[in-house]
């Protein structure tokens, strides 16, 4: 059995669904209490970024450009450690059926081990036990099968057994998993995922997402139909795919062009096309600007008066993503940065340290690599620093560097802490390298401390907790379980507190009011040595009731 390019194209998107049909199943299997299990949530987000992208594609399609079509667009939307190993995966896929028309049994089993292999080279210290694992065992149990028989279907079904025995023996890698009950949730977050695409390799059926079913059904919205002679100011939404003649083609310079012509752009390239939607007036001007970057394809034109109403709804989604995107800006300086971080008051401390953008995001609500990457590409500077501020968004600033057009570097901040820390040791006028140095040696010489809640009852680490309690985190361990926030506040800074400290920054989330939180800082005030000094901040970040820094 040939698996052909629509084949393929369905069943990631079914493999797209499923998952997002089991995402809060998944983010439920999280054994750590405080609330980041977003583990279902982020595989989710990153699959379903290819799927408007892989809907566009003709029935005639080759398997090759449905890979590589998937591949990218998971890339750019990977969130978390997760999505971008799930990205990596594919990435895999795409490279293994780079120019094929259409892919065997054998053809599968090379892209699967080859994104086996990428995804473990993407991690420091892979960790056995995990979607890594699942992923591992089921690629090599399926080049065992094809030893043994070269039917497609057959050997993706016993696959798929296979990855769903891993992720039942999981618990023996982790015993953390084990005593908790429970299967790794990025293992479970794969299965669902291969599970979507054998309903598609087996019967040709793709399986409804909870969105899918209202989006494909519903081919009238009132809203739209009834204003839309009105609203639109260019009549032709024009679309065609350039094949670049050159791969260094800047792609910015046509969509300058287009943009004194139209409106609703989108200019999305790699090194071999560059891919064009734009609604304008005159479609052929369009079409001859193209002409001067390479060949063209795929080229569609339509009145959009006359268009269905899904079409023009799809297409004011489109415009609404692309206005949301940051303005790009040149180089003008030689160093800027860019950080992550949740809540205003936060937000307007990295700024007041220098840092050019910030994006929002942190723990439960992970920035994807497309989102780093425009907050890189909206950064004046020629070197920009990025910090990630958390340790399940390194992977994906990280995943950002070969696509920018900058140079990047990515420090391994895992707190806002640490990112702070970094910023103030900053030296304006040194160059690049000894910046690097100073700012990741500073990652070091700060304790980092958070106050949460559990959200689940859980039995972790010799602690027997239950949901509501108040958790203090030691530079990213879990060390205090009380029943009140500011004991648990004190507890945890004075175990942070060191014979060299001299400095305290103390943030306040969105959940304490002001008066809680300066009677917080007295209670503190009055248990820490009067040589230490103690600022309170209001960072007015979610999750966290409180944020302390130790220097």
């Amino acid at each position: 059995m040939e698996i052909t390019g629509k084949m393929l194209r369905d069943a990631i998107i079914s493999g797209a669904n499923n998952i997002q049909l089991h995402k809060k199943q998944v983010d439920e299997l999280n054994v750590f209490p405080v609330p980041d299990g977003d583990t279902g949530t982020n595989m989710s987000m990153t699959i379903g970024n290819a799927v408007t992208d892989l809907s566009r594609l003709d029935d005639d399609v080759t398997v090759g450009v449905v890979a590589k079509t998937a591949a990218s667009a998971m890339l750019r939307g990977a969130r978390g450690n997760s999505g971008v190993i799930l990205s990596l995966l594919f990435r895999g896929l795409s490279k293994g059926l780079a120019d094929k028309v259409t892919a065997n049994a054998s053809d599968i089993s090379a892209a699967l081990s080859l994104g086996v292999e990428a995804a473990y080279k993407s991690v420091m210290k892979p960790t056995e036990g995990t979607m890594l694992t699942v992923a591992r065992v089921s690629s090599e149990r399926y080049s065992e099968l094809l030893a043994e028989k070269d039917d497609f279907t057959s050997i993706w079904t016993d696959y798929v057994s296979s990855a769903e025995d891993i992720l039942s023996k999981t618990p023996e890698y982790l015993p953390v998993l084990a005593k908790a009950g429970v299967v790794d949730a990025g293992g479970m977050g794969y299965v669902k995922i291969i599970q979507g695409m054998k309903a598609v390799f087996l019967g040709g059926e793709i399986i409804g997402g909870s969105d899918a079913k209202a989006s494909q059904t519903t081919s009238k919205v009132t809203n739209i139909a009834g204003t839309v002679d009105a609203d639109i100011v260019f009549g032709y939404c024009t679309e065609f795919i350039v094949m670049k003649n050159n791969p260094n083609q800047d792609a910015l310079k046509l969509r300058a062009f287009l943009e004194t012509i139209g409106d609703s752009i989108v200019c999305v390239d790699d090194e071999d096309i560059i891919k064009i939607h734009v609604h304008t007036d005159n479609p052929g001007t369009a079409l001859q600007e193209g002409l001067k970057y390479g060949q063209l394809t795929k080229m569609k034109i339509e009145n959009m008066r006359e268009q269905h109403t899904h079409q023009i709804a799809e297409a004011e989604a489109q415009m609404a993503q692309a206005d949301s995107a940051l303005p790009r800006k040149e180089p003008e300086k030689e160093i800027g940065f860019v950080a992550v971080a949740a809540g205003d008051g936060i937000e307007e401390l990295f700024k007041d340290l220098g840092v050019d953008v910030v994006v929002k995001g942190g723990q439960t609500m992970n920035p994807s690599t497309e989102d780093i990457l425009s907050a890189i590409h909206a950064t004046p500077a020629k070197n920009v620093f990025v910090l990630p501020n958390n340790k399940n968004i390194i992977l994906a600033a990280e995943q950002a560097i070969p696509f920018a057009d900058r140079n990047v570097i990515v420090l391994q901040s895992r707190s806002i802490p640490q990112g702070i820390a970094s910023m103030l040791a900053y030296e304006e006028g040194e160059n690049v390298e000894k910046n690097s140095v100073s700012m990741t040696n500073a990652l070091d010489n700060v304790g980092s401390g958070s106050i949460t809640f559990a959200v689940r009852d859980s039995d972790y680490e010799g602690h027997n907790i239950k949901q509501g309690e108040i958790l203090g985190m030691e530079n990213g361990k879990l060390t205090v379980i009380e029943k009140d926030v500011n004991k648990a506040l004190i507890k945890i800074t004075k175990r942070l507190v060191k014979s060299s400290s001299s400095y305290i920054t103390l943030i306040h989330g969105s959940d304490v009011s002001e008066s809680e939180a300066q009677q917080a800082y007295e209670q503190l005030r009055a248990k820490i040595n009067d040589d230490i000094s103690i600022v309170l901040v209001n960072g007015g970040q979610p999750v966290y009731y409180y944020i302390i820094s130790v220097e």
